[in-house]
């Protein structure tokens, strides 16, 4: 029989420890123009390969413990949880397959964005030199790798999305979305009758059960589903993405299609395929679904999905310069 790893990870003070920031390290917001963000986004790096949010692993040991003691499902699930324990313990990646690396960056007004993102591409190539990403950026048609996680012509890789807003800090979050998981995210194009699905809420419905079904465990399941309702291809795909940021637990802000939410993840976790399609009860962690508006003549559901490792994490640097990670 498996020991039941309790998940107790390193404490805070451990983690500061090893930092890439000096003691003390505060940024100059008063001017932007002269702002380096290669060091807190290095640190941001480190964190992120490492050490999983919390909310993950909460829901990790919660579908672990509704597992029989000793079946296919609790001794993958107990895996998945001693794998944190290691990982978080020698600040090593959680996965061989560090993924796509995808930044929100949200900033005021007077930050140049070239600058920016200058300085982001130069700490994931030193996060890269460090070994705590993998290189995961090939040429398309040769499969020809930089081995910098850079893609030099058309810098679509690491993928950046800026927004500015009109509030004092910087907010930075990054999603290494794993290979794996990728393949198995889905658009459909409703109505579709291959499955049944109507323009409506049922319709969206069969979409995401569909698209668990032919996973099959496969993107390493547990998975959470980020699933974007209406825009058009492209922003429906983008939105269903940066849905998977949000915290697992978090209530939508609609009553209506938070109880969806509930809904689905449970019909979800009724199919029998569990962790890496192995059987069990644990098949879905979350469910976040958002609406958009589209045009009268489409109506896309575009489902991304996230496998158990879902490494994701937010920097926030303060108008006073602090820096904190969630």
């Amino acid at each position: 029989m498996s020991e039941c790893v309790i998940p107790t990870l390193t404490s805070m003070e451990v983690v500061e420890s090893k930092s890439v920031l000096p003691d003390g390290w505060k940024a100059d917001l008063s001017n932007l123009k002269g702002l380096d963000l290669t060091q807190p986004v290095l640190e941001l790096m480190r964190r992120t390969t490492s050490r999983l949010p919390q909310d993950v692993i909460d829901a990790l040991v919660k579908g672990r413990d509704a597992e029989e003691e000793g079946s296919r499902a609790f001794n993958t699930l107990n895996d998945m949880v001693r794998n944190i324990l290691l990982a978080d313990g020698n600040v090593t990646p959680l996965c061989q397959d560090t993924g796509t690396v995808i930044f929100f960056v949200r900033h005021p007004y007077g930050l140049s964005q070239r600058a920016a993102k200058k300085q982001i591409r130069a700490a994931v190539v030193q996060a890269t030199k460090n070994v705590w990403l993998r290189p995961n950026c090939v040429e398309a048609i040769s499969g020809k790798n930089t081995g910098t996680n850079m893609d030099p012509f058309h810098e679509g890789h690491p993928v950046l999305h800026f927004e500015e807003w009109d509030r004092p800090e910087i907010e930075i979050a990054v999603m290494l979305k794993g290979g794996g998981c990728e393949n198995v995210g889905a658009q459909y194009r409703l109505p579709d009758a291959t499955i049944g699905a109507g323009r409506d809420i049922k319709g969206v419905r069969k979409c995401i059960i569909d698209a668990v079904v032919k996973a099959q465990g496969q993107g390493c399941s547990p998975g959470i589903l980020g699933v974007a309702i209406g825009g058009d291809r492209v922003t429906s795909y983008e939105k269903s993405k940066e849905l998977i940021l949000r915290k697992l637990g978090t209530a939508h802000a609609d009553p209506k299609m938070d109880a969806f939410e509930k809904e689905v993840t449970n019909d979800l976790n009724t199919l029998g395929i569990g962790p890496m399609g192995y059987g069990g009860n644990t098949t879905a962690l979350g469910v976040h679904v958002e609406e958009m508006y589209r045009h009268p003549a489409s109506f896309f559901v575009s489902i991304s999905y996230m496998c158990w490792s879902s490494r994701r994490r937010v920097m926030t640097i303060s108008s006073t310069g602090e820096v904190s990670f969630d």
